[in-house]
Parts: C-alpha cells; structure tokens; sequence
C-alpha cells in the first residue's frame, strides 16, 4: 500500500481494513482461535494484533488523551516488540480463547473510529508515513491469515473448504524449462525513488553481479515431481547437510499439502487434482535448493532475481485475482505472484543499513540472522503491496506459506 495512491489516506485505512474482515466472512468462529503449530497464529489473533499496531504506534503517539480499548490487550497481542512491553507466548496464542470473535471485532471498531477522527484532523508527513506503515504491515497479516488458516484447516481430518467461490484456473500446458541472460557487471539494486518501502530495502547500493541465466519461469508441480520420483528425497548428496537431517526427522517425501499418492493436493478451496503445470509451491529452501542441484542448476541470489525484475509490471497470480492458489502460466517471463521464491541470498542488512527509529526499528532488522530471503510475492499477496525491492525472509525449513522457486546457471546465454 502506496501514499502515493489517488486515494485519500483515509480510504486507503478504510478498504485495508475491510479486505481483512471481508478474508475471513467465510469462517466459524471456532475456526478462528486454531493455532495448528507455533509458526502460525490464530485468525483471531490476527485481527487483534494489526488493531493493536495502529492502537499502540499511532493512536497512543498521536492522539491525545487517547483510551485504550482495554488495557490488557497490549501485552497479549503485542508480538515482537520488546522495547514497548512483554507479550503471551507466540505458541501460546490458540491459548486465548478469550476475547472472543465479537470482542475483537468491536476493539477493531473502536480503533478504527478513532483512527477515522485522527486522519479527518491530520495528515502532517510524520502521521502520514506511520499510518502507510501500518497499512503495509496488515496487508503482510492479510496473508499471513490465509496461509495459517490454510494450515490449520488442512490438519482437520475432515478437510474442509475455506471458500468455496475461489476461482478453477484454465487448464495450461507449459513449456520445456528454459533461460535467459541476465546482467552482468556492477548493477544498482534496493529500493529507489518515491513510495512507501521497509526499512530493509534500503540503502540502494552496487552489487557485483557476474554472468549468470536466470530461468524464465517458476518450477512446476510435474518437474518437482520427477525429482521425487527420481529418488530425490533419498539421496544424501543432494541435500544440504541440515536439511538431510529434518527430511529423515521430519519424513519428508513431497511437498506439504500433497496426498501420498501424488494425485491430489489441500487448497484453501479444499481438496483439488494435483495441477502438474502449475508453479510447485510449500517446499522448504532446502527442497528448492536439492532439486536445483539434481536439476544440475542452483537458486539465484536474491540480487539476480531483483535485476531480472526490477523493469516489469507487478502482474500476475496475486490475492485479488481470487485463485489463492499457484496456478499455471501460459506466458514466461512473469516473476510476480503465485509463490514467493527462494533465492540463494541469506537475509542480511545492506551495506550502510539503518533499522527505523525507536520500537519499530525492531520490525525487520533484528530477524537478520539464520533466515534466507525471498522475493515477488504469492497468489495470496496484495497487488499494491508487491514490488521488485521487496524482500522477505523466512527460516531454510519453513514450508506452510506458498514458497517455491525457479532455477539459475553460471555463465552467459
């Protein structure tokens, strides 16, 4: 979400927070406190958290004589930031049965109300750039939403379906996998010009990118596929040596959300034939990388993705094409939408980095250790939230968020 947008900044508040409400008008209540692992959270707990940011980082700095909501739901939906208080144990949140569904929904109204008065009275720069932070940071919990709630859905041994109305995509046939030249020599790369961008896009620096092809399109479910087939998850010479100790922990043998016969896979539209031409997707950075290398290839770094990105439009499978789902591209060449793409890059700061000031600096740079970084957004990501500086990072084993990758090779064309 961009100030730069047509719109008012109290329309843009205004359409965030209801797509956000308008994602879950298809759950129970009882679907909403689940949490099926640590990495997820609770529908609930999403809702409440992103009222809590504009409550705790707007509302309380900018309003005076402001009241809280209750007093008590800055320490349980509080998630990282430390510098303003403690917070409930993250594998604690499907804990909180209460406040129930109703309970949040009012403590959104009652936020939003108040956010509605602060915008209609200022929009000076410092306001400005908060509340577009705060937008962006819900567009994040928008998918976040969709990829817990699909995990924890598909734990229900029932299986059920989220939203029936998601769109079938056509049947494509794609292509054989093939490159093109990417740039070589020093190259620019990070955020550049006006709009909003996180703080770990920046500084825009030089990189030194050497010749390298990048592939024209995401992997597929039927080449993943053949590398299971092939014996994939069995050979230890493919894998990284962690990663070959959580496929034996763990039993990996496919990708997450497929059906052991390979014929089928969980959606959030429930149970759906297994599209062979579609981008693979739940596979962990380890996987991505073992099949890269069995595919006598390797992922691109993060900056090699950027470059090959960086003059096209953001189009593609994202959330409002309503798929929510990886789906088969007739046309290459497209590097945003349907799966965020591992790349070889660890998440580390740029040269001459700089965290925002005060708590928020905690948003993106103290996760800079032990992650790698993925770019181009997925089929359950906003439009307007997705650009070609976008980095996001995630643990190697991560595998519930729609997480795939295409394939690079050293050298020129």
């Amino acid at each position: 979400m961009d100030r730069n947008s047509s719109a008012t900044l109290a329309q843009q508040y205004r359409d965030v927070r209801e797509q956000t409400v308008e994602l879950c008008a298809s759950l129970s209540p009882e679907d909403t406190v689940v949490q099926s692992m640590p990495d997820t959270s609770p529908t609930k707990w999403h809702l409440a958290h992103i009222t809590w940011f504009f409550e705790r980082f707007v509302l309380e700095e900018f309003v005076d004589n402001y009241r809280r909501f209750d007093d008590d739901y800055d320490f349980i939906f509080n998630s990282y930031y430390y510098s303003v208080g403690q917070m409930h144990a993250r594998p604690q949140r499907g804990l909180l049965s209460r406040p129930t569904w109703s309970e949040v929904i009012d403590y959104r109204r009652h936020v939003d109300f108040a956010m509605q008065s602060l915008l209609e009275q200022r929009e000076d720069q410092e306001v400005i750039e908060r509340v577009v932070l705060g937008l962006n940071h819900e567009q994040q919990h928008q998918e976040l939403l969709l990829t817990d709630i699909k995990h924890v859905l598909s734990c229900n041994p029932l299986q059920p379906v989220m939203n029936r109305d998601l769109r079938v995509p056509d049947q494509v046939t794609v292509g054989e996998y093939t490159y093109s030249g990417g740039q070589s020599g020093i190259r620019k790369v990070g955020a550049s010009g006006l709009g909003f961008r996180f703080d770990n896009e920046l500084p825009r620096h030089d990189t030194l990118l050497h010749a390298h092809r990048i592939g024209d399109r995401l992997v597929t479910n039927g080449e993943f596929h053949n590398f299971v087939t092939d014996g994939g998850y069995q050979d230890s010479n493919l894998w990284l040596s962690d990663g070959w100790a959580i496929v034996n922990e763990r039993g990996w043998d496919r990708p997450l959300y497929w059906s052991e016969d390979f014929e089928t896979e969980f959606t959030l539209a429930g149970v759906r034939t297994l599209d062979r031409n579609a981008p693979v997707s739940h596979v962990s950075y380890y996987e991505a990388d073992a099949y890269a290398r069995w595919a006598g290839a390797r992922l691109p770094t993060e900056f090699e993705w950027e470059d090959a990105a960086a003059d096209l439009p953001v189009e593609g499978n994202l959330m409002e094409q309503n798929y929510w789902q990886p789906v088969a591209a007739s046309d290459a060449g497209q590097f945003y939408g349907d799966v965020w793409e591992w790349t070889s890059s660890a998440y580390l700061a740029y040269p001459g980095f700089k965290p925002l000031p005060g708590a928020l600096g905690e948003y993106n740079g103290k996760f800079m250790c032990n992650q790698m970084t993925v770019r181009g957004g997925s089929c359950a990501t906003a439009a307007s939230h997705i650009r070609a500086s976008y980095r996001s990072f995630f643990y190697p084993d991560a595998r519930w968020q729609f997480l795939g990758f295409r394939l690079a090779k050293d050298g020129a064309a």
